[in-house]
């Protein structure tokens, strides 16, 4: 990442390879409080231009999207605007589907059954819970099954070492996971306000599923922090705050331009700190 000074501002510039080294200026020069854009332009595919008022943090960012980035960045709204219905067909069989990518050999007695509990939904009826975070946080979970399926194995029955003396609720968590992954890349706004955003919405234009795949990331971080800490049920938010400090850190870092870059992807691949996480072998 490079900062070239425009006068009152600086814009980063985030190179989508290692080898290349093209930096744009913003085309701005004014002086005013409220700064904005000029001609955006581009650098292969990635961001175009990112200006920010230079106070030591990162305070105002204003961001050209290429035609990629708005067309992926208006889907995933539309996702996340989408809430858990329990009278959609195409929602029981996400539902079923979940079921049945968790506990491949058990048949799912109803979709409102005790069976639920097992796998960490707080009653009866998992629809109940799907309202912090809609439809986008079942499909969270569904991509997560399916995609890294020894990983989710592993964190949903806590194998590979004794469980915790506090163990957290599997698909609760899960749920609360999306909800701070849409807080954290600020997403429910019409004009990004964070840095982070911006980093987002150029990995997004390489890969339309990086949503789906940072919340996997965010989940083995998140289950990692919780066996570190030895955590409690009422440390749970804590545990979560630090789960985002730790993707935003990595998300900065210089040379990971995708979510395979971030180096807590690798916990993905291999789950082996359950076996060596102290107090659970």
């Amino acid at each position: 990442m490079s900062l070239v000074n425009t006068h009152r501002s600086c814009a980063p510039i985030r190179s989508l390879s290692p080898a290349s080294s093209s930096i744009s200026r913003c085309a701005h020069t004014s002086s005013a409080d409220h700064v904005t854009c000029g001609t955006p332009i581009w650098i292969g595919k990635g961001i175009t231009c990112i200006c920010f008022k230079r106070k030591g943090t990162f305070e105002r960012v204003c961001i050209n999207l290429t035609p990629v980035q708005e067309d992926r960045l208006r889907r995933l709204k539309q996702r996340m605007k989408v809430y858990f219905d329990g009278s959609r067909i195409d929602h029981q069989e996400a539902l079923r589907a979940l079921w049945y990518a968790a506990y491949p050999d058990q048949e799912l007695q109803a979709l409102v059954s005790d069976q639920w509990k097992e796998m960490g939904w707080q009653g009866r009826d998992p629809s109940t819970d799907f309202r912090g975070a809609g439809f986008i946080s079942l499909e969270n979970l569904l991509f997560f099954a399916k995609t890294f399926s020894t990983s989710f194995q592993r964190l949903l029955r806590k194998q590979g070492g004794k469980p915790a003396v506090w163990e957290y609720p599997f698909a609760v968590a899960g749920v609360n996971i999306t909800f701070m992954l849409m807080q954290m890349l600020d997403l429910d706004v019409s004009k990004p306000r964070t840095f982070i955003r911006s980093v987002f919405l150029q990995m997004l234009s390489e890969n339309e599923w990086a949503f789906d795949l940072l919340y996997c990331v965010a989940f083995v971080v998140m289950d990692k922090q919780w066996l570190e800490r030895n955590a409690t049920y009422m440390e749970f938010n804590d545990v979560l705050k630090s789960t985002r400090a730790q993707l935003e850190k990595e998300l900065l870092m210089e040379d990971v331009l995708r979510i395979e870059d971030m180096p807590s992807y690798n916990l993905l691949l291999t789950l082996d700190y359950r076996w060596r996480t102290k107090g659970r072998i």
